[in-house]
């Protein structure tokens, strides 16, 4: 697709791109709980019990409900599972709850025909509906391929004709990771082609006149789930199709921290930009502590609309619907091809800085051996304000100190300045690197300033709007219409949020500029109160969910990344004891990616992104991947670990675990 970047009116998928306006959707009713229009964005999730298990099924829904669910979605794999539906919400209803339910069909045309008369909402996957997936590349002409949707609008059509008989709501829920054969010959393994998928879904409902549609874009890539979801918008608005609801969720993205803020990077960026009607956040845990996570990234939006105004944007910069970086200059060690630095920010604490306290931000110094030890979260520089560290620092870690301060010191060539825009003005000669402080506010007035005195300087941005996303966002288009290519670290200060609030705002925050090509560093600073170890305790949160967003916006990979899905009733193992197993074997692979998938449907397709898979086959058995290509099937779940570890190992990329002595 073709964005003319100096034309802001060919982006239409989002309303304002400066002030938070929902999109506004058409209203579908799924059993008395309404989605879109005006209506709250809605919470939802889905069992893990298995689905012929009535009464644990429904002991899960209540806890899910109670927890905070207003829809809840059940899988039902085959005939037997989809008739059983009835009996799950009957007994629902005799113990008082009549939460919507969603039967999730894969593959089973003739199990969603059951379900859509039994349940509220059925969701399919048009790329396993009517396709079947061998991972073939198959050339069509245009003839062939209309001949492909006529069979596909044959298979599919009962379904819709059932769903307008019996009043029942249907998601057409596209995966990146199973898409068809038949999309992946076309379009590729694109965001293009997830679009397409569910296009000609939609069009085939259109012409048997039924809208009452949900539609999603999943990826366990929180880059390509933004694009999808964005350019999915885009069409439906370019083709003149219904502006229907937006399911938001980010699949297989694991869980405890990892989990929630790769969740909150591709759901909260899309929260921001107006989009979404329902969340669902998928944890390898149980689902009713999903619920809550996306509670707290929906609530953030109850207000949003009376944030401070924002400049409109003149012209926007690079296509949305397409990743590319922010081209700057290389200084220091920020910008050009450099990946995201972190910086760890001391310069609000009210104590001095003491060897032992850099181990907060992964630098260890073992005192027997004299020497510096760093972890794969070991920050880039360290801001320490006016409080300069008096000890010599690990090689390759700098210190950034007030300009005033670093004008005292008398080593000006390992510590670095930070100047404020009012002593930028005023000073005659610029040091030869510097670091420039600027509000987003303070960004406008500078940019109108003699910038060809700027020499080697890395901004600082940040915001104090309620929007802030959209704020630096605006800043960063600003730039580049002024062609400013010095490099900009993005900072964040929060007023003492709470841990699991963090991740979630940060990784919206800054997450959502980095899914854009902007921002060049992080710096995380949460205001807070307490002792000593616990405010090193709070910058070693600040520190991990800053590596963390940058590895989930695909930015910088510096740790094992695990692509888990979170369970449902086709798991043929413990997925939570599973990955926590798989996790201790290998948490120390960097940058490796590890698939762990319950079953086939969540299988080779489903961790596309995975450089390596660990499957469920059968009961007790498991098949072993190296990207998508099967390299051991059948193999013993008591061996399959020890088994995938050797894969790893002849695949040249383990690394034996080495202990690291913390002072």
């Amino acid at each position: 697709m073709s964005i003319n970047s100096n034309d802001k009116l060919n982006i239409s998928y989002c309303t304002s791109l400066t002030q938070y306006k929902r999109r506004k959707t058409r209203v579908v009713n799924i059993g008395g709980v309404p989605m879109g229009g005006d209506h709250p964005i809605r919470v939802q999730s889905m069992t893990t019990v298995d689905t012929m298990d009535t009464q644990g099924s429904v002991e899960q829904v209540i806890r899910m409900v109670d927890a905070g669910c207003e829809y809840v979605r059940i899988t039902a794999p085959s005939i037997k599972e989809a008739e059983n539906l009835r009996n799950i919400r009957s007994e629902l209803h005799k113990r008082g709850y009549h939460v919507p339910l969603v039967a999730d069909i894969h593959f089973t045309p003739n199990a969603a025909e059951l379900a859509a008369k039994i349940v509220e909402k059925v969701r399919v996957n048009p790329g396993n509906y009517a396709d079947k997936k061998k991972f073939e590349v198959i050339e069509y002409t245009d003839e062939s391929y209309q001949q492909e949707l006529n069979r596909i609008k044959e298979k599919f059509s009962p379904l819709v004709q059932i769903c307008k008989e019996h009043g029942t709501a249907m998601r057409i829920g596209t995966n990146h990771g199973s898409l068809s054969d038949r999309i992946m010959s076309r379009y590729g393994d694109t965001p293009y082609g997830m679009v397409e998928s569910a296009l000609e879904f939609i069009r085939i409902c259109e012409d048997l006149d039924f809208y009452d549609i949900v539609v999603s874009m999943k990826s366990s890539n929180p880059q390509v789930m933004v694009q999808a979801y964005r350019l999915l918008v885009q069409k439906l608005d370019e083709e003149g199709l219904q502006p229907y609801p937006l399911h938001l969720g980010v699949t297989e993205a694991g869980d405890g921290e990892d989990g929630r803020i790769k969740s909150a990077v591709g759901i909260g960026t899309l929260l921001e930009d107006g989009l979404g009607d329902t969340v669902r956040v998928s944890l390898t845990e149980e689902p009713e502590a999903e619920a809550p996570v996306a509670r707290a990234l929906v609530d953030r939006y109850t207000q949003r609309h009376e944030h401070s105004e924002i400049p409109e944007v003149i012209k926007i910069s690079g296509n949305p619907f397409e990743y590319s970086k922010r081209a700057t200059k290389e200084i220091l060690n920020f910008g050009g091809d450099q990946v995201p630095r972190v910086i760890a920010d001391f310069s609000l604490v009210d104590f001095d800085i003491e060897v032992a306290d850099l181990k907060s931000v992964g630098h260890f110094y073992l005192p027997e051996l004299d020497k510096w030890s760093m972890n794969d979260l070991g920050c880039d520089y360290i801001y320490s304000g006016d409080r300069p560290i008096n000890f010599m620092l690990p090689n390759g870690l700098r210190e950034i100190l007030n300009y005033s301060t670093w004008l005292s010191h008398s080593d000006k060539k390992n510590k670095l300045p930070l100047l404020s825009l009012s002593q930028w003005k005023s000073i005659a000669s610029l040091p030869s690197y510097y670091f420039l402080s600027l509000s987003t506010s303070d960004l406008h007035q500078w940019l109108n300033e003699d910038l060809s005195r700027v020499g080697n300087a890395i901004l600082v941005l940040e915001t104090e709007n309620a929007h802030a996303m959209a704020d630096l966002r605006r800043a960063f288009y600003a730039l580049n219409e002024k062609e400013v290519n010095v490099p900009c670290v993005v900072r964040r200060v929060y007023d003492n949020a709470s841990d699991s609030q963090l991740n979630l705002y940060a990784a919206t925050d800054m997450g959502g500029l980095l899914i854009d090509g902007f921002g060049d560093g992080v710096m995380l600073f949460n205001k807070s109160v307490g002792s000593k170890q616990e405010l090193l305790g709070s910058q070693k949160t600040n520190n991990s969910i800053s590596f963390g967003v940058l590895q989930a916006s695909r930015q910088r990979m510096t740790k094992t990344e695990y692509i888990s899905c979170p369970s449902c009733g086709r798991t043929l193992f413990d997925l939570q004891e599973t990955t926590a197993m798989i996790r201790k074997r290998t948490d120390h692979l960097k940058g490796v990616k590890i698939g762990i998938m319950g079953c086939i449907v969540n299988g080779p397709g489903e961790m596309a992104d995975a450089d390596y898979g660990y499957v469920g086959s059968g009961k007790g058995k498991i098949t072993l991947y190296k990207g998508q290509d099967v390299v051991k099937k059948n193999v013993s779940s008591g061996k399959a670990v020890d088994e995938l570890i050797e894969i790893i190992r002849q695949d040249g990329k383990w690394i034996e675990p080495k202990q690291v002595t913390e002072v």
